[in-house]
């Protein structure tokens, strides 16, 4: 069964990119300013001080540069993903993970190099020194129990991906990155000695290309993590009830 979930993933994966592919840049675009405008009245996002963004690609996704520059403007602090590489302590091999770094400023963001794929991105020597969204610094393997919970979580996540659907289902890139990231956030959660905190709210935004229509669904298996709010580029706005 969990082959065939993977297949059914692959044969989306490549459908919604050929999808993504055909969409104008200035329908993106226009897309892009709906979006970020839903964002912006949620009073959650309102409320947050401290949220993760993913950082767009030149195409084919909904751009976030506005959003971070409007969380950037209003006095949020702004973590941005780096993918890196760790040693696993049980088998001793290398695996890439994700995690959420501190954005300093809009200057920094637009000086920021783009990866293979076109994506903004910090550089190791950037990475080690920066803040974690666990409350510590560089690229710990394994989240540092916390005193406080002042300086440390998430509030809000803002989320990509190659395809929704209405019942909060999300299709990643395939990597696994984001749902490995909230696994890992949720046991740092669960033993937090201190003020425990919410997991954070998942936002994903969707090309309205990429949100799939009843009765398709998004085909998922335990490990994939519903979001919470879908917000799509024809204006709507989908909550689930947490």
């Amino acid at each position: 069964m969990m082959a065939g979930i993977q297949t059914a993933k692959q044969d989306l994966r490549k459908r919604m990119r050929d999808v993504v592919q055909r969409i104008p840049a200035d329908s993106i675009l226009t897309q892009s300013r709906t979006v970020a405008t839903r964002l912006f009245a949620l009073p959650e996002y309102q409320r947050a001080k401290r949220i993760g963004v993913y950082l767009s690609m030149p195409a084919g996704e909904l751009s976030t540069t506005d959003i971070v520059q409007d969380a950037l403007k209003n006095h949020k602090e702004v973590f941005v993903p780096y993918i890196h590489s760790i040693e696993t302590t049980t088998t001793q091999q290398k695996t890439s993970v994700m995690d959420m770094l501190a954005l300093e400023s809009m200057e920094e963001f637009m000086a920021l190099e783009r990866d293979k794929w076109g994506i903004p991105s910090l550089k190791k020597a950037q990475a080690l020194s920066k803040k974690d969204c666990f409350g510590g610094t560089g690229l710990p393997a394994i989240p540092a129990k916390q005193t406080t919970s002042e300086s440390s979580g998430l509030d809000l996540i803002v989320m990509p991906g190659m395809a929704f659907d209405p019942e909060f289902r999300r299709l990643g890139h395939g990597k696994g990155y984001y749902d490995s990231f909230l696994s890992r956030y949720f046991r740092w959660e669960a033993e937090n000695e201190v003020a425990k905190k919410d997991m954070p709210l998942l936002v994903a935004l969707s090309l309205e290309e990429q949100t799939l229509s009843p009765p398709e669904e998004i085909p998922v298996t335990n490990h994939d993590w519903p979001v919470d709010i879908l917000i799509v580029g024809d204006g709507r706005c989908l909550v689930r009830q947490r």
